[in-house]
């Protein structure tokens, strides 16, 4: 995991000299993508899961949510399994690409029910198929003046734990 970790890290310190914009075509298509995905979770359809990289790596909110595609599959089955996962809505999305078009980086807000406001980025890597999403990371949008109430509730939650 680290070794991914770092190479996606360096890949992206790689392409930042040369990152760019997404040609308005690329970013239409990648906005498609990743909106028609988080509609699969909405709908709990499994393509939302074929979306995702077989090397693929998924980052929840909490510090223990790290999973690779197939165990991240697993552990949403009893949501999918309801009828309909979470729902996340982009309020805004930026997109970006390598000079070659093949690897695409996004970050968004995204409007939850559940969760309030949350930002996520995600690396996605095109292919002779379509678009897959190689990396994605989902985080609570916390305003900088509560982030001292929040740090506390955190270490005293962890406190307890041990």
């Amino acid at each position: 995991m680290k070794r991914l970790f770092i190479a996606l890290c360096l890949f992206a310190a790689s392409l930042s000299a040369s990152a760019q914009q997404a040609d308005p075509a690329l970013a239409r298509a990648v906005n498609a993508f990743v909106d028609a995905w988080h509609d699969d979770a909405a709908h709990a359809r499994p393509a939302y899961f074929d979306k995702i990289a077989p090397d693929g790596v998924y980052i929840g909110t909490d510090k223990s949510e790290l999973w690779h595609q197939p165990q991240f599959k697993e552990w949403a089955k009893k949501y999918f399994e309801r009828g309909s996962a979470w729902s996340f809505k982009a309020v805004r999305r930026n997109v970006y690409a390598s000079p070659d078009g093949n690897f695409i980086w996004f970050d968004e807000i995204l409007d939850t029910p559940n969760m309030g406001p949350c930002m996520s980025s995600g690396v996605i890597r095109k292919t002779a198929t379509g678009f897959e999403i190689l990396h994605f990371q989902l985080s609570f949008a916390i305003p900088n003046e509560l982030a001292g109430q929040v740090t506390k509730l955190v270490k005293d939650f962890e406190s307890k734990q041990h």
